[in-house]
């Protein structure tokens, strides 16, 4: 997995599939890394025709972390008090729309998974022209009436970060049963081989605390929404606990022209029963392109 210089900072990527196919960027949530994209749904999405590329988000795996910025203040930012926030979602859109300019790519249909599919969205809006289709899953828009996670969801994300490995591993079943899809509900054995492998490669619990200010921070994208012109899918969990399925009504409501596709038992997270429904959507999306 290299490196590439983009916007001002390293940017960790990994690619999958033919170069010679039609460019997929794909964009992970808070705090995750380009591994959290399963790598038998990366294979099976590459196998529909695509060259995917993954890559860490600032602040989060192998690419630049700020900690020079220091620690935000998520209750002051919420009550409109910016002077801690480190960057915007719009600063991790640029790294995306860097990213693909230096590796030669001029447009690229784009997925993002919920603080993913938040800076997927501000991709299209501010970088029109590097994008072909887009697919929001599991995200909002950044209106705060819409998309609100319930009590116990908001409690997990909340909670103190771990400090151990063995804090992690428990962490990662703990949350799953909130935030997991009721129908669909992961083993204990995949939760764990996947938190020990995301804990061994990069923990950086800070950097996720400066990405929630950014997102806490980041306008509301409703009204610039109305001007994509790229086909849009957007896809969401009914039984989504972290963010309410209304973010995802609002969103595809924003978009003009967008599917919308609500998964029943879906909650915030992808399924392996689910996958070969959300990689038909992507790549129907795709093929409206």
């Amino acid at each position: 997995m290299p490196d590439v210089r983009a916007n001002g900072i390293d940017v960790r990527y990994e690619t999958v599939g033919s170069p010679d196919d039609p460019a997929l960027l794909l964009i992970m949530g808070l705090g995750a890394h380009l591994t959290d994209w399963p790598a038998e749904f990366c294979s099976q999405l590459a196998a529909r025709g695509f060259h995917l590329v993954l890559f860490d988000n600032r602040d989060a795996g192998l690419s630049t972390a700020f900690d020079e910025l220091g620690q935000p203040d998520p209750a002051a930012i919420m009550r409109g008090d910016l002077t801690t926030v480190p960057y915007l979602l719009g600063d991790m859109a640029a790294d995306a729309a860097g990213l693909l300019k230096e590796l030669g790519i001029a447009r690229a249909h784009v997925v993002g998974a919920s603080m993913g599919g938040m800076v997927a969205q501000q991709l299209t809006i501010d970088h029109p022209d590097l994008v072909a289709s887009l697919c929001s899953i599991m995200s909002t828009t950044g209106d705060r009436t819409v998309g609100r996670p319930t009590p116990e969801a908001a409690a997990a994300l909340m909670r103190p970060p771990a400090t151990t490995r063995e804090e992690i591993l428990a962490g990662a079943i703990a949350s799953s049963r909130v935030i997991g899809s009721p129908a669909y509900p992961a083993s204990e054995e995949w939760l764990q081989q996947r938190a020990a492998a995301k804990f061994d490669r990069s923990f950086r619990p800070q950097g996720t605390q400066r990405q929630y200010a950014a997102i806490l921070a980041s306008p509301d994208r409703t009204t610039a929404l109305a001007g994509v012109k790229v086909p849009a899918v957007v896809i969401h969990g009914e039984a989504d606990p972290l963010v309410d399925v209304s973010g995802g009504r609002a969103t595809a409501a924003a978009i003009p022209g967008a599917e919308l596709l609500v998964i029943p038992g879906m909650g915030h997270d992808l399924p392996q029963a689910l996958w070969p429904t959300i990689i038909d959507a992507i790549v129907a999306n795709a093929g409206r392109a």
